[in-house]
């Protein structure tokens, strides 16, 4: 009735895909109130070299009085003489019965009556720029013809993306993916990734290089031995009574809510079997404040609010993004910057953090170690922002997305009604197109003091299309300088919110220049831009420009994006900032 089928499956090695099939049965619980079974398969280099990913599997199944639905957690281990691996994606994913789930749930606005698989036949849509997306020409629901249908467009940022999942109308049931941790998820609180989509499918993603590309760390080396938890998540079932029945929609959608908050509450579980997941008493605990220092905005301290904090694996400052083995434990400032880390698994991690409205990246230099029942008071801590001189001007806010920037309304032929809510609007399809539709005589040209960000600065640096063919793109920002310190050294700061196969080189009032004053070189591989993303992997640059590049009165900044191979080789800005000679 619920389902057609669901599995575990990890793309490995030249994008092979394992479903990671067990030889083996245990019951591992069994009591009144709940049963756990494990299902393993050791790795064989004898049997399995070349066709199944070199991993030792353990999954846990828990079925528990009183809830209904099913609790799944894996243990994946590799030993040292296992050959090398990539392990791009690691997940799991249900297909629901199609004819019963037709009405998807990812947050309290994006809900809708969804396309079947059927309607995504060659018959029945037409493909767009990728395989993803589709136009629907001719659904098997006539009310959802002219819509645009990508799985990229239900994406969310690991800390939004805690419950998702579907409705049968029919029946009035639920089926819902219920994530009460971000622990064993990689690449931070932002990094986005699949939900729901056309299927019916739910998934559970635990590991993926969406949006980061293979920047991601996912390389398993021979001689490094590694093992980690996944999970547990909750498939969650429910359904509505008779005096529900007028608003069986939100009332599901609202229990599930219920149910995620119970979930929360109980983490980490107490009834889990496995020794490899510590329960409550068994983790530590790890608490300060976060202060920043930036004296060209004011004199004193001031309280890092509502910053992401956490602990991950030891290395550099922002390396969190990438990092893709270990556990990540993430929280946010009170309002005076004050934090707690809570349920902390043993082990070693360095403490990182990033500011709302400041630029760059925080790492306490101090490996931390993590001890069963230990409580770890870091004091007062203090970030210094990259700062080299006083700001004369700036565009954006630093928070390491493009969303404050001009997001155009999309062409209403390729329009997907799930999105129209203005926080939404990023994620509808065709957008870099509009900015050929915009620009047509002409590149962007901002002007300081008279442009205003949010209308004038289009929120990605795509190539214009002209015909057929697409051309690199050179936006300016004009700006006057009163005086000029010639044997001072000025700094563009320049931070990236997203970069696809892009370059951008910049040049100081001389667009002709033959060598940039800066490039960045080819950078990134999120593909943000057709992935209906509103940012990827953060990026800072702090370019230093010597004062007699510049002259009294008008002066202008050519940003250039010259990769044009298509339009998907683009940067999102995150923010730009010019400062004077340090005082």
């Amino acid at each position: 009735f619920i389902t057609y089928s669901r599995y575990w499956d990890i793309v490995w090695d030249n994008e092979a895909y394992d479903k990671l099939a067990t030889q083996h049965v245990k019951i591992i619980t069994e009591t009144d109130e709940l049963v756990e079974l494990s299902f393993t398969k050791m790795w064989d280099i004898t049997k399995d070299h070349g066709s199944a990913v070199p991993l030792n599997v353990d999954k846990r199944y828990i079925v528990r009085r009183g809830v209904p639905g099913l609790y799944m957690y894996g243990i994946l281990e590799r030993q040292e003489d296992f050959p090398d691996a990539h392990m791009y994606q690691i997940r799991i994913a249900f297909k629901l019965n199609e004819d019963k789930f037709h009405f998807m749930a990812i947050s309290d606005t994006k809900q809708k009556i969804m396309p079947s698989q059927e309607d995504r036949d060659e018959s029945r849509c037409q493909v767009l720029a990728f395989k993803e997306a589709v136009l629907l020409t001719n659904p098997t629901n006539p009310q959802l013809k002219g819509e645009v249908d990508d799985k990229y467009q239900y994406s969310s940022e690991n800390k939004d993306n805690k419950v998702h999942g579907w409705i049968s109308d029919d029946d009035a049931v639920g089926f819902w993916v219920i994530t009460p941790s971000n622990e064993f998820r990689t690449g931070g609180p932002h990094k986005q990734d699949l939900t729901s989509h056309v299927g019916p499918t739910a998934l559970s993603m635990f590991v993926s290089t969406h949006y980061t590309g293979t920047e991601m760390d996912v390389l398993y080396k021979k001689g490094e031995t590694w093992k980690k938890v996944l999970g547990p998540v909750c498939m969650y079932l429910n359904s509505a009574s008779w005096d529900e029945a007028r608003h069986y929609r939100k009332a599901l959608w609202n229990d599930a809510n219920r149910q995620l908050r119970e979930e929360i509450q109980n983490w980490p579980y107490n009834f889990t079997a496995s020794e490899d997941f510590p329960h409550a008493q068994q983790r530590g605990e790890v608490n300060g404040q976060l202060l920043v220092r930036d004296q060209s905005l004011d004199k004193q301290l001031m309280q890092a609010k509502s910053a992401f904090v956490g602990l991950a694996a030891p290395a550099y400052a922002g390396s969190w993004q990438t990092e893709g083995k270990g556990y990540q434990f993430w929280t946010q400032t009170d309002n005076t910057g004050r934090f707690t880390i809570k349920n902390v698994r043993p082990g070693e991690y360095n403490f990182y953090a990033w500011v709302y409205g400041f630029i760059g990246n925080y790492k306490l230099n101090l490996k931390i170690t993590i001890q069963p029942g230990n409580k770890i008071n870091l004091g007062t801590l203090i970030y210094d922002p990259p700062r080299n001189g006083p700001t004369l001007w700036e565009i954006g806010i630093p928070d390491r997305t493009a969303a404050e920037f001009f997001i155009p309304e999309p062409n209403p032929t390729f329009a997907n009604s799930i999105l129209n809510h203005d926080a939404d609007k990023f994620r509808q399809y065709g957008l870099w197109d509009r900015y050929s539709d915009i620009y047509r005589d002409g590149d962007l040209v901002f002007t300081v003091g008279v442009s205003n960000y949010s209308k004038d600065w289009f929120f990605a640096h795509v190539p214009r299309r002209i015909g057929n063919e697409t051309r690199a793109t050179t936006w300016q920002i004009k700006y006057e300088l009163q005086e000029v310190n010639k044997a001072g050294n000025y700094t563009l700061q320049l931070a990236l919110a997203a970069a696809s196969y892009a370059e951008v080189q910049v040049r100081i009032n001389n667009p002709d220049a033959t060598l940039p004053h800066f490039t960045t070189e080819r950078i990134g591989y999120d593909n943000a831009v057709p992935r209906h993303g509103i940012h990827g992997l953060y990026r800072l640059y702090s370019i230093n420009v010597p004062g007699n590049g510049f002259k009294r009165g008008n002066n202008t900044i050519f940003l250039t994006q010259t990769r044009c191979h298509d339009s998907f080789e683009a940067v999102m800005y995150d923010y730009i900032r010019f400062e004077g000679p340090a005082v």
